[in-house]
């Protein structure tokens, strides 16, 4: 009973490459030429990989033609995993290029030359690989017809009296057949072996042969089951645990279908050295099966902390390109990481990649309707721009130069407020505002700086001015000479600005009325006094200007009083000490400073508020 577990064990793993060997020594070549196989898959591999896409299809093409689909089938599917792969990286550099130039996700598209032909060619191989599967059915069903036959056959020989010899010869017969007939239906394999098997011993036990031709036989399967134990320990020591239980599972094949029983003294013992050696193999396997299984559970507990990443970045709300162009290649960096690492446990393999492909939709959605939302406000920003476009055109060659430069500026504010618009629109219409704005600009600065007809009448009269202050000459009564002074102030203050390029004239002007003044005698009170006057005289052009003058003014008189009310306060804690200790007279000295300066700011205010009445 363990002999048949243990064969039934053997006969339900992988099949094995060839079913047509009938020694030890064949199947040494058998496995020589797997190794063999294995090698050239490596060697094509890299090739491959080395193919850029034209080559693929190119290399596709070419074993297509090939009838042999059960050999081109490992090839065929490298090429297709390679070219997709090779072409989504184009996509991607395609698509990072796209969005770096500040283009949007959802207008990016993109297509290639080869797919169609790809695309073509794998559907050839798809229609021949389901004739391969279809053919490979038939041929199954038709092989255990054959195998069912082999077994009425041998059960024929054991019910009919017939010669020993011939009966013999022909039972040898049956299974020569019996070892040349290929594989059948996987579900069917156990059964018909076990009654294969069965019958066969049958015709060993019954059947009335000749002694030395038995012995003959048992000698022959001895030999070979010798061999294959001997075998099957070499194996124990194979480092590559796939290779050496695929030898083994072939192994097996041999010892129940080609070799038949040997003495019932050997029977036990030779199959317990057999089983032996199958276990220390499979003892070595279901260790490397183990790591394998944890291998695939760390792999599913990574993928799915990948799957959360990617969900919790989903649930992020985004309110910007730049954000969601982020957010865009830590997704992208995640899905890399999710196809690098590796397999999981068969059961798993649905539904990861299910929560995976949901979790990817789900961030795409929210992504697609952000761009979507975008679009719609970039098409309404186009058209905004588009307007202060048109008006810029409208008023870049206005005369009005007063009131088109507070307009100007204020559409330059409004566009800067209105936000993107389409990638292809941006750069022809910014080009297009911008130079109608510069064209105003440089009109207005030329303008400014040559002045107005107003601004070159002002300077002339202030030429003609700065002349008679060139030739004041001091008289007698000092104050006649600085009320002189003064109305040729106030009269150079009421003339008006000049253009910007002759702004140099009211510092000649103010410069020679300092001289002037000093010449006469004047103090640094009326010096300082006068110059506060011209200043207003300046500012009351403008009364923004002169409110602004007025707060100044007022804020520095408070600032003066509040320091004047911290020092008065200070001396109260004093209030046991000399009025001639150097602390106190100090602290009074400040006191006095800061009234004496209060005084001069609170005439400020009061002078400003003259002019303002």
């Amino acid at each position: 009973m363990k002999t048949q577990d243990n064969l039934l064990v053997a006969d339900e793993q992988k099949e094995v490459k060839s079913n047509k060997n009938n020694s030890l020594s064949k199947n040494k070549t058998f496995t020589e030429s797997e190794n063999t196989i294995e090698l050239n898959i490596e060697s094509s591999k890299t090739e491959f990989e080395l193919m850029d896409l034209e080559s693929l299809v190119i290399k596709f093409e070419e074993i297509l033609k090939k009838d042999n689909i059960q050999r081109i089938r490992s090839d065929a599917n490298k090429i297709k995993t390679l070219f997709n792969s090779k072409l989504n990286q184009l996509l991607n550099e395609n698509k990072k290029k796209f969005i770096e130039e500040g283009g949007n996700t959802i207008d990016f598209k993109f297509s290639h030359p080869l797919k169609k032909k790809f695309s073509s060619l794998s559907k050839i191989f798809r229609e021949k690989n389901e004739l391969f599967q279809k053919n490979r059915i038939k041929n199954y069903n038709k092989n255990l017809q054959l195998r069912l036959q082999i077994i009425d056959d041998i059960k024929d020989l054991i019910d009919n009296n017939q010669n020993t010899y011939k009966s013999y010869n022909k039972f040898r017969d049956l299974q020569d057949k019996w070892r040349d007939i290929g594989k059948i239906p996987l579900n069917e394999a156990n059964n018909v072996w076990n009654n294969y098997r069965h019958h066969v011993e049958r015709f060993y036990n019954f059947l009335h042969l000749n002694r030395d031709l038995r012995e003959r036989d048992y000698k022959h399967n001895l030999e070979k089951k010798l061999k294959l134990i001997e075998k099957a320990n070499s194996l124990s020591k194979e480092t590559n645990l796939s290779r050496a239980f695929r030898e083994l599972q072939a192994l097996h094949k041999i010892w129940k279908e080609e070799l038949g029983p040997v003495s019932k003294e050997h029977r036990l013992s030779l199959w317990n050295e057999f089983s032996n050696a199958t276990k220390v193999i499979n003892e070595k396997k279901k260790i490397y099966n183990a790591q394998i299984q944890e291998k695939l559970i760390e792999n599913l507990k990574l993928k799915y902390e990948t799957i959360n990443k990617i969900k919790s970045i989903s649930e992020l709300e985004n309110k910007t390109h730049f954000e969601w162009q982020n957010k865009i290649k830590e997704i992208e960096s995640l899905r890399e990481k999710f196809f690098k690492i590796g397999n999981v446990p068969r059961k798993e393999i649905t539904k990861t990649w299910t929560d995976f492909k949901t979790a990817v939709k789900i961030f795409n959605k929210n992504k697609n309707n952000f761009y979507k939302d975008l679009k719609k406000e970039q098409a309404n920003n186009l058209k905004l721009k588009i307007e202060l476009t048109e008006i810029a055109e409208e008023n870049k060659d206005n005369e009005n130069f007063e009131n088109t430069v507070i307009l100007m500026k204020k559409i330059q504010n409004q566009w800067k407020e209105i936000g993107h618009v389409p990638k292809n629109e941006s750069d022809k219409l910014w080009k297009k505002f911008r130079t109608a704005c510069n064209h105003f600009f440089e009109r207005y600065h030329e303008q400014t700086i040559l002045g107005t007809e107003e601004e070159v009448k002002a300077f002339k009269k202030k030429e003609i001015l700065l002349e008679t202050l060139k030739s004041f000459k001091s008289g007698k009564q000092k104050k006649d000479d600085f009320d002189k002074l003064k109305k040729i102030s106030i009269e150079w203050g009421k003339i008006g600005k000049t253009p910007k390029n002759k702004k140099f004239i009211d510092k000649d002007f103010y410069d020679l009325i300092d001289i002037n003044l000093r010449s006469i005698g004047a103090n640094e009170e009326q010096i300082n006094d006068l110059k506060y006057f011209n200043k207003l005289n300046e500012l009351i052009k403008n009364p923004k200007s002169l409110n602004n003058e007025l707060s100044f003014v007022r804020n520095k008189v408070e600032e003066i009083k509040s320091q004047i009310n911290q020092l008065e306060n200070n001396l109260q804690f004093f209030s046991n000490i000399n009025i001639d200790n150097p602390l106190i007279v100090s602290v009074n000295k400040k006191i006095e400073n800061h009234k004496s300066e209060l005084k001069k700011w609170t005439e400020k205010i009061k002078k400003i508020k003259k002019i303002i009445k």
